[in-house]
Order: C-alpha cells, then sequence, then structure tokens
C-alpha cells in the first residue's frame, strides 16, 4: 500500500473528501518553495502535487507556465526538485507526494536512474501529461513495479470507447479534468462534473479527483461534494506569484482545504 493508497483509505474512514494542492517546486526559488510545500499539510493538505519545472509545459495556462520558468531562472532542475522532496521528508512521512509534469526531463535522467531517485527521495506518485496509454511500457509500468503509483488524466473527451484504455494501468487515483483546455482557462462546474465523475466512477473503484478551474472556498465544497476530492493548483501558484507571505499563501490554501471537507 502506498502513501496514497494509505490516504484515501483513511479519509475515507473519516468520512472526508481529499483536498490536493499543486505547486511548482523552486517557485519563486528554492527555500520559499520548501517552506510552502512543508507547509501544506499544516494547511489541511490531503496530498501534495509538486510540479516539475519543463521549458514547454504545453497542458498548463500561463500562470503555472510562468511559475515553471521562475522556478527554472532560479536554478531548478529535476534533481533539486527530488531534493527539495527528501528535504520534505525529513518532518513529514506521511503525506503522499504525486511529482506532476512531462516525461521529457524524466527522458534524459534516465528511466531506472530516475525511479530509483524518486522512490528514494519519497515520491509516491507520477503524472505525466505527456505519455498517453500506448506508451505505458515507457514509465507507467516500470514506475508502478518500483512501488510508485502511476495517476492518469482522464478529460470530458475522454468517452466510453476510451476510458478503459486510460483506466487499465492506473493506480492511486484518476484525476478527472473538469474542463477541455489549459489549466486556469476557466471555472469548473459541479452540475457538468458529477455525471462524469459518476461514469468513471463506474468503470473503477479507484477515487476520482477532480481539478482546473477550482479557485474559491465555494467551488472546493462544490466540486469535492460531487468527487472524491478536489484540485487547487492556478490558484494557488497565483498566491505565490504575487509576492505574499508564506503564511498568506497557507492561509489561502486553508480556506480551499476547508471548503473541500466541509463537502
Amino acid at each position: 500500500m502506498t502513501r496514497i493508497d494509505a490516504k484515501f483509505a483513511d479519509l475515507k474512514a473519516q468520512g472526508k473528501k481529499a483536498f490536493v494542492a499543486y505547486v511548482m517546486a523552486g517557485d519563486p526559488e528554492y527555500d520559499t518553495s520548501l517552506q510552502v510545500v512543508k507547509g501544506l499539510p499544516g494547511a489541511g493538505v490531503d496530498i501534495i502535487e509538486l510540479g516539475l519545472p519543463f521549458t514547454d509545459p504545453m497542458a498548463d495556462g500561463p500562470t503555472i507556465q510562468l511559475a515553471g520558468q521562475r522556478a527554472l531562472e532560479a536554478g531548478m532542475t529535476l534533481r533539486k526538485t527530488l531534493d527539495l522532496a527528501t528535504e520534505f521528508r525529513k518532518t513529514d512521512d506521511t503525506t503522499p507526494i504525486v511529482l506532476m509534469g512531462y516525461y521529457n526531463p524524466i527522458y534524459s535522467c534516465g528511466v531506472d536512474n530516475f525511479l530509483e531517485q524518486a522512490k528514494a527521495a519519497g515520491i509516491d506518485g507520477l503524472i505525466v501529461v505527456d505519455l498517453p496509454p500506448e506508451e505505458d511500457s515507457e514509465l507507467c509500468i516500470p514506475a508502478q513495479r518500483a512501488g510508485l503509483n502511476f495517476i492518469r488524466l482522464a478529460t470530458p473527451t475522454t468517452d466510453d470507447t476510451r476510458l478503459p484504455r486510460v483506466l487499465q494501468n492506473t493506480s492511486g487515483f484518476v484525476y478527472y479534468v473538469s474542463i477541455t483546455g489549459i489549466t486556469g482557462a476557466a471555472e469548473a462546474s459541479a452540475t457538468d462534473v458529477g455525471p462524469e465523475v459518476a461514469r468513471i466512477k463506474a468503470a473503477t473503484d479507484l477515487p476520482v479527483i477532480v481539478g482546473f478551474g477550482i479557485n474559491t472556498p465555494e467551488k472546493s465544497r462544490a466540486i469535492a461534494g460531487v468527487a472524491d476530492g478536489a484540485v487547487v493548483g492556478s490558484a494557488i501558484v497565483s498566491q505565490i506569484a504575487s509576492g505574499k507571505p508564506v503564511d498568506d499563501v497557507l492561509a489561502f490554501v486553508k480556506s480551499l482545504s476547508d471548503g473541500a471537507h466541509s463537502a
């Protein structure tokens, strides 16, 4: 059982929904990023999605693209991202960390080498948005053998023909992208999301977590109410980008987690 599996089992026992927070590793620079990440569990975050900076983040909107640029300009690398996770693990051995990004940096590192380093750093799962199920032998299956969950994205365009293929080797949870398009592009609607989550849950026993377009405590509560939890990324990254003190960023995160947990 991974930390992700254990977390969802614990939340289910408590009758609670999950709150997942995305931040870009190294944004705006390493030390501040580490402070934010270390503070997330205390702000009610159940699972941390740690963005891996990349030069060509095709699924991301301007907010997260700029966060990646800031991190890269501050010297962030794949190795330093894993170092950040290692540092986090010194004081927190229970909160799951999902590394989210693109395949190129992993490929450049070498899959076996990367998986060994990621496991040692305390990474629990991967979301690699540019590797479709047809490429499962490339990273998904090796990752699962190494004890990491491989989390797949389902979208409004994932029809009933495609869905079984998407779910085939997915573990940990299913990430439902609530809108078509890039991150931060539109607002999620619980009315639209609810039937899609039900459709996915009919095809898998995995938790279904909804992300994209969630930016307020009210929206977090509404989306968590029709799913197993909510993910917020761009809204949190915007707080960091504004230069607000870490405590203020974490207070905003706490408002979002309170929303999801009250669903």
